[in-house]
């Protein structure tokens, strides 16, 4: 390969790269949040979401998330902690978070979701997620999925790079008898 064609491919690739950066930099933070939301509330409350599946719904652009599963719902394979380690107690986590502060769209999203999913029976809080409760915190509850498991649903906002982001999180976790 000569020079010029290293020239000309190396130019190519820098730019889609840049191309890539400036799309995923140019989408609006409502943009980033409506579709963060809208992945968390489809997918995170089905016992049956997995890994793969979290990688496809939420590798959105300007959005973060985590997921683990240590006890699968289907014949798929536990998920390790990677993020973070995993919350004592629980065996699936499934958490979005994005810049800015949009809590009052994403309390609205997760409590119709809850409604839809037919989680309405409220559960005490757990000691365990009851030191949660910050003054960023905008949603902290616990709902019964069944008699041996509950979720504890987290939104809210904490610092971020420069400013704050909005995250929203699902825990479940056994039961209290």
């Amino acid at each position: 390969m000569n020079l010029r064609a290293k020239i000309s491919g190396l130019c190519i690739a820098s730019a889609v790269v840049f191309t890539t950066v400036v799309v995923a930099n140019a989408r609006s933070p409502q943009t980033d949040a409506d579709s963060a939301i809208a992945a968390f509330s489809a997918n995170c409350f089905s016992p049956r979401l997995s890994r793969s599946k979290a990688n496809e719904v939420f590798g959105l652009a300007n959005v973060r998330y985590d997921f683990y599963d240590l006890d699968p719902f289907t014949s798929a394979a536990p998920t390790p902690a990677s993020v973070r380690p995993a919350t004592p107690g629980t065996d699936r986590r499934c958490e979005v978070s994005f810049a800015g502060d949009h809590t009052e769209i994403a309390v609205g999203a997760v409590t119709s979701q809850l409604e839809l999913e037919g989680l309405r029976e409220v559960v005490d809080l757990p000691g365990s997620h009851e030191s949660l409760r910050t003054s960023s915190t905008a949603l902290l509850a616990a709902r019964r999925l069944n008699h041996l498991k509950i979720a504890v649903v987290h939104v809210g906002t904490r610092p971020f790079e420069n400013g704050i982001e909005t995250f929203l999180n699902v825990e479940r976790l056994r039961s209290p008898r």
